[in-house]
């Protein structure tokens, strides 16, 4: 067993428990610390607390880290996409509908999986249940992600997406027009107060938020394409900001955007209906430097066939 130690500075102040260590040991998962905090393993002041503990400012946490007893975590020949790869570090291109790292309802047919066969060392780097992951895209967002293959890599990369240093565009298809040719959203996100699954832009605990967007396109419906950059990386962050402003991601079911909506257009539109199987979001581009180099990297994704076929199919419609 290893032990991690920290002194809550005033800007932590408030944050509950779970979320400040899930914070401070970023390759474990929220559900492992909340775990390790049931069975008596974080400290606060010497006291133990529950997860939803608010931290202060001053207190001292301990948490003793147990060995984790793996899932077997199978490697499967799964195609991959790869846009570069040295010894230390692989840039892939994630297609839609395929989760990143397995889960209690999901063991294979995973990123991972597809990685370890790839990379079979891939196991020693980093979460035993999350080998190399430096961040994560949602199951039905295709583009561009960075895996490190090195425990030099991982570091580096993981310090230099946490100091928001790695540059994130991606395209969006979203309903309607904006009046603007581009613009900011800067509406912090925290978890909905009452639906779990969701992030909201409502309720307390929110984290500071920001994301910028320009107008490449706009087609019938009316519809519009999308380029947008993360200045912070919130969960779900494009999504729910989309959704905040009037405009959610075309086939978004949980923010508003997808199947019920889709289901109210007009007759031109409705082979809409079919060719949208999930949100378009697509991570485009990422920019970062090399973790052992130095090097500037500047990565981009082509998009998905799915995706594609929805703008070529919205570029033929009369204007």
């Amino acid at each position: 067993m290893t032990q991690e130690a920290w002194r809550v500075e005033a800007v932590d102040q408030g944050i509950r428990l779970d979320q400040f260590l899930a914070q401070k040991l970023a390759s474990c998962s929220r559900a492992r610390v909340q775990q390790w905090i049931k069975e008596g393993l974080v400290r606060v002041n010497d006291s133990i607390r529950s997860a939803h503990y608010r931290v202060r400012a001053g207190d001292y946490l301990t948490c003793t880290i147990p060995p984790v007893q793996p899932w077997h975590l199978a490697s499967e020949a799964i195609a991959l996409d790869i846009l570069y790869e040295d010894a230390d570090l692989l840039a892939l291109n994630k297609p839609p509908g395929m989760t990143v790292h397995p889960g209690a309802g999901q063991r294979q047919g995973t990123l991972v999986n597809a990685l370890i066969h790839h990379c079979p060392d891939l196991e020693g780097i980093g979460d035993i249940q999350r080998p190399g992951l430096v961040h994560r895209l949602d199951k039905d967002t295709s583009g561009v992600m960075v895996v490190a293959k090195s425990a030099l890599a991982l570091q580096n990369l993981q310090a230099q997406f946490q100091a928001r240093q790695v540059v994130k565009r991606y395209l969006a298809l979203v309903w309607g027009r904006w009046p603007e040719a581009s613009g900011t959203i800067t509406l912090a996100i925290g978890r909905h107060p009452s639906q779990r699954h969701k992030m909201a832009v409502i309720g307390r605990r929110r984290r500071e938020a920001a994301t910028s967007w320009q107008c490449l396109r706009e087609f019938p419906g009316p519809f519009s394409l999308l380029e947008l950059t993360l200045h912070t990386g919130r969960t779900h962050q494009i999504r729910v900001h989309m959704a905040a402003a009037g405009h959610p991601v075309v086939g978004d079911n949980v923010y508003g955007g997808g199947e019920k909506r889709l289901a109210n257009l007009p007759e031109a539109l409705t082979p809409l209906g079919t060719l949208v199987t999930r949100q378009l979001l697509h991570a485009r581009f990422l920019q970062f430097r090399h973790p052992r180099t130095g090097a500037t990297l500047k990565l981009e994704a082509p998009l998905p066939p799915d995706f594609q076929d929805v703008l070529d199919f919205l570029a033929r419609l009369p204007c």
